[in-house]
């Protein structure tokens, strides 16, 4: 299918209470009743921390490639998409296929198109493009990627999550617009009819996918630091009459125009956003020392 510890309850045996050893007695009750207390309230410390260890066992691993202050093109990242795909389905049938993916990055300027994408959408004639132009097997219509843009591919097994689009969808979104209030306090939202997070009237992420016997790639994109000029030459997703945002613009709106720095802006970003990606479809993230992706630059 190709589809774009013991708890304290027992009866404790006081004497019977007589005249003059009230007090004692009371204290006594006190001390056994804290005792008891303690005992309750370090079982289910006990308890708690068994319970989470039992869930990150249960959580289904991923393997994550953190490239997020990198800038890795865009072609090169795509083949290393496909290539994992391929692999995984392959692994379907046998039920072999126990990790999960995530890839962090940024990319070089570049306009991406999805498989039926208009290019009626571009402001330019497409054989003199500002940029790498790239038409792809995601949904959806022409997008920017670039500096300051953290772009997120997850490519999940779908099977062991639900077997929903819509539902991965809006799974991703939720996770953008928590991320956003966990790390900046950014109230964000979706738009009715449209895919993606809005902050206002303004736009700071998109969404696009691919699946694949449920098998689902492509991912993510939040404008953190983005230089949003490039949009300018497009209708960003087909989108008309709505504006592009990004984190540091709405920071920078918000606090009088203090200066931000990009790197932190984009730390903190990535932090959150694979904190709550994985929270969200509790994974179990494993750090891979795999450079495979090249990037063209490193950023300070």
């Amino acid at each position: 299918m190709v589809i774009s510890a013991p708890l304290c309850n027992g009866v404790l045996p006081f004497p019977a209470v007589t005249r003059g050893s009230s007090a004692r007695s009371g204290r006594r009750r006190l001390v056994l009743a804290s005792v008891c207390r303690s005992g309750q309230t370090a079982a289910a410390a006990t308890d708690a921390a068994l319970l989470a260890d039992a869930a990150r066992v249960s959580r289904r691993r991923c393997e994550c490639f953190d490239l997020h202050q990198q800038i890795v093109p865009f072609a090169e990242s795509w083949a290393r998409q496909k290539s994992i795909v391929t692999r995984r389905k392959g692994l379907v049938d046998s039920n072999e296929d126990h990790l999960d993916t995530l890839i962090t990055l940024q990319h070089p300027p570049v306009y991406t198109l999805g498989t039926g994408s208009s290019e009626e959408y571009l402001h330019f004639d497409v054989n003199d493009s500002p940029f790498e132009i790239h038409r792809i097997d995601r949904g959806g219509e022409v997008t920017y990627h670039g500096p300051g843009q953290l772009v997120m591919y997850p490519i999940l097994n779908l099977r062991y999550h639900e077997l929903d689009l819509h539902w991965y969808l809006r799974s991703l979104e939720d996770v953008i617009i928590r991320a956003l209030q966990s790390a900046f306090s950014i109230k964000a939202s979706t738009v009715e009819g449209l895919t993606g997070v809005w902050v206002g009237d303004q736009k700071v992420a998109a969404i696009g996918i691919k699946c694949s016997r449920y098998i689902v790639y492509h991912g993510l994109a939040l404008n953190v630091t983005t230089d949003l000029t490039s949009f300018e030459r497009i209708v960003p997703c087909g989108i008309k009459g709505r504006r592009v945002g990004s984190i540091k613009e709405i920071l920078q709106m918000a606090s009088n125009g203090r200066e931000l720095n990009d790197a932190e802006l984009m730390d903190i970003a990535h932090e959150w956003l694979v904190k709550e990606f994985a929270e969200f479809f509790q994974l179990s993230l494993e750090p891979s020392p795999d450079m495979y992706l090249q990037p063209d630059n490193i950023i300070n």
